[in-house]
């Protein structure tokens, strides 16, 4: 077994962050991470001292304002945001939806840009909150442009997920499923991840590989067949062109 160095320890702190557990007291980290007191306190006063970690009522935990601060450079920096950015506007003045970006690291999928013209929008994440990785079209744009060698782990990990909104029960069914959005370019889902939103997503390519999703979300009763099957060329194409801006990017 590998040991992990100081570094990977201090990350791990801020990796037990999460929507459903957004405060942590030293007992509940010591706990959860078996680190020694003096060890922990001595990565929470790193972290406190970068503002990565504040203190609040109770002697809890919390992240801190440098994540916010992170936050601002990170869509003042990132050349996928600046690059779909246009689309996401253009996308939603044409139709009553959240437009979207999704970027895809690890096996994370994580909202980076939205724009919303429906009155009441039916997306479910916002900027910032992680996606479920078994439903919903975002997911399928991705995993089905991903080599087997990375697909077939998630697969595994995700097969409930994904049989229970109908994409194969077996294997080879939904290999067959994302054979299948592979070469449409584009994947649709109905209600899987937010009820009553359609969902239109296509992959943003780096080199073929998936880096990124772009997706409409919009209300069932705003779609028909055919706006379905227009809305996906537009998504489709926008994709493909933010995939080639970025390839052109010298940054």
């Amino acid at each position: 077994m590998v040991k992990a160095n100081s570094q990977d320890r201090v990350l791990a702190v801020l990796d037990l962050f999460t929507e459903a557990r957004p405060q942590w007291s030293p007992e509940e980290l010591m706990k959860e991470l078996g680190y020694t007191r003096p060890t922990l306190y001595r990565y929470l006063k790193s972290l406190k001292d970068s503002g990565l970690v504040m203190s609040t009522r109770g002697g809890r935990f919390a992240l801190g304002p440098r994540v916010v601060e992170m936050d601002y450079l990170s869509r003042r920096s990132d050349p996928l945001i600046a690059t779909a950015t246009p689309h996401l506007e253009r996308l939603s003045a044409t139709h009553p939806c959240t437009a979207l970006v999704v970027r895809w690291y690890g096996e994370k999928m994580l909202c980076v840009a939205s724009v919303a013209s429906a009155v009441n929008p039916v997306s479910s994440y916002p900027r910032g909150r992680p996606m479920a990785m078994g439903r919903g079209a975002i997911a399928r744009s991705i995993m089905a442009f991903l080599p087997k060698p990375h697909l077939m782990p998630l697969l595994t990990r995700y097969a409930a997920d994904l049989r229970s909104v109908g994409v194969g029960t077996t294997s080879d069914e939904i290999l067959a499923t994302l054979k299948r959005v592979r070469r449409a370019g584009v994947a649709v889902a109905f209600g899987e991840v937010t009820p009553g939103a359609v969902g239109i997503a296509a992959p943003i390519l780096d080199a073929n590989y998936p880096i990124a999703s772009l997706c409409i979300t919009i209300g069932g009763q705003h779609t028909r067949g055919e706006m379905i099957d227009r809305i996906s060329l537009e998504v489709r194409a926008a994709a493909r062109q933010i995939s080639s801006a970025l390839d052109e990017d010298p940054s």
